[in-house]
Protein backbone atom coordinates (compact mmCIF):
# COMPACT_ATOMS: atom_id res chain seq x y z
CA UNK A 1 0.00 0.00 0.00
CA UNK A 2 1.50 2.94 -1.11
CA UNK A 3 0.69 5.80 0.84
CA UNK A 4 1.87 9.94 0.13
CA UNK A 5 2.53 12.44 3.28
CA UNK A 6 -0.86 12.14 4.67
CA UNK A 7 -0.84 8.81 5.60
CA UNK A 8 -3.91 7.61 3.76
CA UNK A 9 -3.53 5.52 0.58
CA UNK A 10 -2.69 7.59 -2.49
CA UNK A 11 -5.98 5.73 -4.00
CA UNK A 12 -8.21 7.16 -1.41
CA UNK A 13 -6.65 10.87 -1.36
CA UNK A 14 -6.72 10.51 -5.11
CA UNK A 15 -10.52 9.94 -4.69
CA UNK A 16 -11.24 12.66 -1.92
CA UNK A 17 -9.30 15.04 -4.63
CA UNK A 18 -11.47 14.32 -7.03
CA UNK A 19 -14.87 14.24 -4.76
CA UNK A 20 -13.27 17.70 -3.54
CA UNK A 21 -12.92 19.31 -6.98
CA UNK A 22 -15.98 18.09 -8.74
CA UNK A 23 -17.89 19.09 -5.51
CA UNK A 24 -16.10 22.82 -5.35
CA UNK A 25 -16.80 23.07 -9.47
CA UNK A 26 -20.19 22.47 -9.14
CA UNK A 27 -20.96 25.24 -6.46
CA UNK A 28 -19.08 27.27 -9.10
CA UNK A 29 -21.16 26.54 -11.78
CA UNK A 30 -24.59 27.39 -10.18
CA UNK A 31 -23.00 31.22 -11.06
CA UNK A 32 -22.14 30.59 -14.37
CA UNK A 33 -25.87 29.26 -14.79
CA UNK A 34 -26.86 32.14 -13.69
CA UNK A 35 -24.70 34.35 -16.30
CA UNK A 36 -25.87 32.49 -18.76
CA UNK A 37 -29.39 33.23 -18.18
CA UNK A 38 -28.88 36.64 -17.39
CA UNK A 39 -27.57 37.16 -20.48
CA UNK A 40 -30.44 35.78 -22.06
CA UNK A 41 -28.29 32.64 -23.03
CA UNK A 42 -30.07 29.53 -22.62
CA UNK A 43 -28.25 27.10 -24.11
CA UNK A 44 -25.45 28.15 -22.67
CA UNK A 45 -26.99 28.02 -19.51
CA UNK A 46 -28.65 24.75 -20.19
CA UNK A 47 -24.67 23.44 -20.85
CA UNK A 48 -23.58 24.88 -17.69
CA UNK A 49 -26.22 22.59 -15.63
CA UNK A 50 -25.26 19.40 -17.81
CA UNK A 51 -21.90 20.06 -16.42
CA UNK A 52 -22.55 20.61 -13.28
CA UNK A 53 -24.68 17.69 -13.51
CA UNK A 54 -21.77 15.80 -14.62
CA UNK A 55 -19.86 16.54 -11.96
CA UNK A 56 -22.27 16.09 -9.24
CA UNK A 57 -22.20 12.67 -10.19
CA UNK A 58 -18.53 12.11 -10.50
CA UNK A 59 -18.96 13.43 -6.57
CA UNK A 60 -21.35 10.65 -5.66
CA UNK A 61 -19.34 8.12 -7.48
CA UNK A 62 -16.48 8.94 -5.18
CA UNK A 63 -18.18 8.99 -2.18
CA UNK A 64 -19.49 5.05 -2.88
CA UNK A 65 -15.99 4.39 -3.92
CA UNK A 66 -14.75 5.89 -0.68
CA UNK A 67 -17.45 3.92 1.00
CA UNK A 68 -16.19 0.62 -0.07
CA UNK A 69 -12.57 1.45 0.94
CA UNK A 70 -13.45 2.53 4.26
CA UNK A 71 -12.05 0.02 6.61
CA UNK A 72 -9.86 -1.63 4.25
CA UNK A 73 -6.12 -1.07 3.97
CA UNK A 74 -6.83 1.54 1.37
CA UNK A 75 -8.93 3.49 3.27
CA UNK A 76 -6.04 5.28 5.56
CA UNK A 77 -4.96 5.55 9.01
CA UNK A 78 -8.47 6.44 9.91
CA UNK A 79 -10.09 3.37 9.11
CA UNK A 80 -7.53 0.64 9.11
Amino acid sequence: MATGETGFADVTFDLISVQYHSLKAGHDYGQYVRDAENAGLDDVASFFREVMQQDSDRGARCHDFLKQLSGTEHGGPATG
